[in-house]
């Protein structure tokens, strides 16, 4: 039996969220859900995490667990959210430690335990979760950050931002605990998986020449075709072309507001004696 994959595109911060299922028992989890943030005002919806949910209950699925394939840079978790509602537990790799360390330090984070406490879950490499009559098997796929995961669920690998579609090419490795060689080892534990695995991406964005957004490709065609990583580039030839690609790139839009959150597993700051949540932005400090 093989799960059923829907995804869901946010175009404000290009993330890819989906409902995973068993067909047979309609037991689900949802992966990565975004928490709507207007950097302009400060404002915060959840109408994106709102849809996945409108969207499961229609099908009359259980969502039984909220998987976190890391601590996201990019945009905010509507993880918290989600288990307020559902009563879900919220699961991430047991790695987010180090990346709470770092930016609890950062951010001056008090109420931040860097214990991993926040979260309800806490995976490893070769776990598994029962999701009704499949498994979700745990993969520990780090350089990105050190915490990242890939889920394998029947044929299907979510891959968070470790791998794009093969146009676009790998992910980051600039941020605090990333680290190029590091990258290189989790693609090729990701790419010696079977090569019909539907690998399915946390994020897409569009490459010259191609106009429409995707997220699903397969570890055959990321062997034959990635523009970083295909069959026969070499480590040293992954690592100097991914450090100076990252040279060139811009911090992400919501890095500073994101973290602040997804440290906290989606929750947000405490509140002010005056009842107001605010985002700190260090000034100069990365």
């Amino acid at each position: 039996m093989q799960p059923s994959v829907q995804a869901f595109f946010d175009n404000a911060t290009n993330t890819v969220s989906y409902i995973v299922h068993d067909p047979v028992t309609k037991k689900a989890a949802i992966i990565d859900p975004v928490l709507d943030f207007t950097p302009r005002n400060g404002r915060v919806t959840t109408a994106s995490s709102d849809a996945l949910l409108s969207a499961a209950n229609a099908q009359g699925l259980e969502i039984i667990y909220l998987l976190e394939t890391h601590a996201h840079a990019d945009h905010l978790s509507a993880a918290h959210h989600l288990r307020d509602v559902t009563g879900a537990p919220v699961v991430i790799g047991d790695h987010i430690t180090q990346v709470q360390t770092i930016f609890a330090t950062l951010f001056e984070a008090d109420d931040v335990i860097p214990d991993g406490s926040q979260f309800d879950r806490l995976v490893a490499e070769g776990d598994s979760l029962p999701l009704g009559s499949l498994q979700i098997e745990v993969l520990h796929t780090p350089g990105h950050t050190p915490a990242c995961l890939t889920y394998v669920i029947g044929d299907a690998a979510f891959v968070g931002d470790t791998l794009f579609m093969p146009d676009y090419g790998t992910a980051r490795v600039d941020f605090p605990g990333g680290n190029a060689e590091t990258l290189y080892k989790s693609i090729r534990k990701i790419l010696s998986l079977p090569p019909e695995t539907r690998i399915f991406v946390g994020h897409d964005y569009l490459p010259s020449g191609r106009t429409d957004y995707r997220w699903e490709t397969s570890v055959a065609a990321q062997r034959a075709s990635n523009i970083h990583a295909h069959d026969g580039i070499s480590e040293s030839e992954f690592v100097e072309m991914r450090t100076a690609r990252d040279k060139t790139l811009e911090a992400p839009l919501l890095i500073l507001p994101s973290l602040q959150v997804n440290i906290r597993a989606g929750a947000m700051p405490p509140a002010s004696p005056g009842g107001h949540v605010y985002f700190r932005i260090p000034v100069n400090a990365i």
